[in-house]
């Protein structure tokens, strides 16, 4: 009975209550029964009906089919580069004035989902992905905070307040909710103000260096993009207002017709015809009359250096002679990062700081300056540089008091009226073609000179010449004559050496001989001194010679004497036992021994 129990209850369970969640899923689960929801409240507790604030993940799971349904949804994916914004439908609902929440609350939570996956109940929570907040290299990113209370006027906001803040956000990727913060991404670094003459002036900022991800890229370009939308929507508003302020200096400067007189009429209408001209003239400065994007960002060119916008402003004054000037000028200046936040706050972003501070500056100071000059210094002479230094100095020091570094003013062209500029051009041009002119008769002397330089060198190369000749054979003969000379000397020395040789050779001979004569003489003479002594000792030479003849005997020589009888010899040898001595010892040889 236990086992039909248990084989039902598995049947049960593994055949209607299992169910499966796959991978990168979670399943919503529905209660059918339970205690109701309270009012207003969506997702249900432990123990009621509804939908349940827990979900499941991957894996098998068991619920009982009369109880509780199941769904079963993708989880929440958010991509690399993006930050899930959370709007909780459930929970506590906000203070009166806050509209962000913390966990637990109803509304929009500050914090954010970091690229992931996620289990949350998509019944009480919406997740919205957007973009993080990229910084491309050479920018920082203005944080200013939107919610909390409002920061005092003139400082920074701090900690729970609204305002911007101190400090800024080297470039790199920030996962920030856009709720809370805006982040302004500001140029730094050097950039360019290039004014040229009259056809307006130009902002060159510096090009973007493009990251080895891929996606680094394109949060790079579409912060770019967004930093463009701002631009152009600021500069739309503020071209409006540009144009309405053109409208009334046009009618105040017609109105002076009548109080100044008919003089200075024309030269208001001649401004404001000039004005109106620059605000409606074709081209890329005509949409905006104040500034503008040169134009929109390409992803595929984040790495060029391009303009980023315009202006219809240019530099143009009066001499101190009365004649109109007009300078093609290119001014560096750079943003520190550690003062871009007072910059935002006190002009705006890096359009406003060109507009409002930066180009008033250059053109009051360089009509300032230039207005003490005539318009011949700017062509020639000194006045120009002067002009040049005298600007940059005074540049420097009036924005440094802004906040901004100004590096260069370079003056690159000098536009002057036709009336100055020709004659003093003919005149130059005179004066470079008389220089020419005389460079020319210089020349002509030089080559002159060189030719006549040239004929003296090569006679005295005709004269080394034959001195070197004529050296070489005198060199030559000494060399042949020192050479006989020391030939014949060798000759003399060798001659002189072999006669010496030849008398050392013949006392050598003669001392050897006198040497051997002398020792056979004294050898010899001893030898006779000693037979005389021993002749002497015995007596008599005849006894000398018997002593000598005795010792060159043999020592074993036996010498027997026999007397002769009567009869014969061979009789006596008979007896004397011949057969026994044998005739060895007859003779003086040694007989054999017994």
């Amino acid at each position: 009975m236990v086992f039909v129990i248990f084989g039902l209850w598995l049947v049960w369970e593994w055949g209607f209550c299992r169910f499966y969640v796959p991978v990168g899923h979670m399943a919503v689960i529905i209660a059918k029964a339970g205690a109701p929801l309270e009012p207003g409240q969506i997702l249900a507790k432990q123990g009621q009906q509804g939908v349940q604030e827990d979900v499941l993940g991957e894996g098998r799971h068991f619920l009982n089919p009369y109880y509780y349904e199941h769904t079963i949804e993708p989880v929440i994916s958010i991509p690399q580069g993006k930050v899930g914004l959370v709007t909780a439908k459930v929970g506590r609902d906000l203070p009166q004035g806050e509209f962000l929440a913390n966990q637990g609350q109803k509304g929009i939570w500050r914090g954010v989902l970091g690229p992931g996956k996620y289990r949350i109940n998509p019944i009480g929570y919406q997740i919205d992905p957007v973009d993080a907040i990229s910084i491309p290299i050479g920018y920082v990113g203005v944080v200013t905070s939107l919610a909390g209370e409002k920061a005092p006027e003139g400082q920074f906001a701090g900690a729970n307040q609204k305002g911007i803040r101190e400090d800024v956000l080297q470039p790199g990727l920030y996962y920030v909710n856009p709720k809370e913060f805006k982040v302004d991404i500001l140029e730094v670094g050097i950039n360019q103000v290039s004014m040229l003459g009259k056809s307006g002036s130009a902002v060159i900022t510096k090009g973007n260096i493009v990251s080895q991800n891929a996606a680094m890229n394109t949060l790079n370009y579409k912060a770019l993009e967004t930093q463009y939308a701002n631009r152009a929507k600021e500069i739309a508003e503020q071209g409006a207002q540009v144009q309405m302020a053109q409208q009334a200096d046009v009618q105040q400067e017609r109105g002076s017709f009548d109080l100044l007189g008919a003089s200075r009429a024309r030269s208001a209408g001649a401004n404001a015809q000039k004005r109106q001209q620059a605000a409606n003239a074709p081209g890329p400065q005509a949409a905006a009359p104040m500034a503008q994007p040169s134009r929109k960002p390409r992803q595929g060119d984040l790495q060029q250096q391009n303009p980023t916008f315009v202006l219809n402003q240019f530099v143009e004054f009066p001499s101190r002679d009365g004649f109109e000037v007009s300078l093609d000028m290119t001014v560096e200046f750079e943003l520190l990062p550690n003062k871009i936040p007072t910059i935002y706050r006190d002009y705006g972003d890096l359009p406003a700081v060109v507009d409002k501070i930066i180009m008033p500056k250059i053109l009051s100071i360089s009509r300032l300056k230039g207005s003490a000059y005539k318009v011949t210094e700017f062509i020639v002479g000194e006045g120009r540089e002067k002009f040049q230094t005298d600007l940059t100095d005074t540049l420097k020091k009036s924005l440094a008091e802004k906040n901004i570094m100004i590096h260069n003013a370079l003056i690159r062209h000098v536009n002057v009226p036709d009336e100055i500029i020709t004659p003093i051009q003919q005149a130059s041009v005179a004066v470079e073609q008389d220089l020419t002119n005389q460079e020319k008769q210089n020349t002509a002397k030089k080559l002159g000179l060189l030719n006549t330089q040239t004929s003296m060198i090569d006679q005295r190369g005709a004269e080394v010449t034959q001195q070197t000749a004529a050296l070489k054979a005198t060199i030559k003969a000494d060399q042949e004559k020192a050479v006989a000379e020391i030939q014949a000397e060798t000759i003399k020395q060798t001659a002189l050496i072999e006669q010496q040789t030849a008398e050392i050779s013949a006392n050598k001979t003669k001392t050897l001989g006198k040497a051997g004569a002398d020792k056979i003489a004294m050898v010899e003479g001893e030898k006779a001194k000693g037979f005389q002594l021993k002749a002497t000792a015995l007596g008599d030479p005849q006894a000398y010679t018997l002593a000598e003849l005795a010792k060159s005997l043999n020592p074993d020589v036996r010498v027997n004497i026999l007397h002769a009888g009567e009869g014969t010899l061979w009789t006596d040898l008979e007896k004397a036992r011949l057969g026994d001595l044998g005739g060895a010892k007859l003779l003086g040889k040694p007989a054999a021994k017994k």
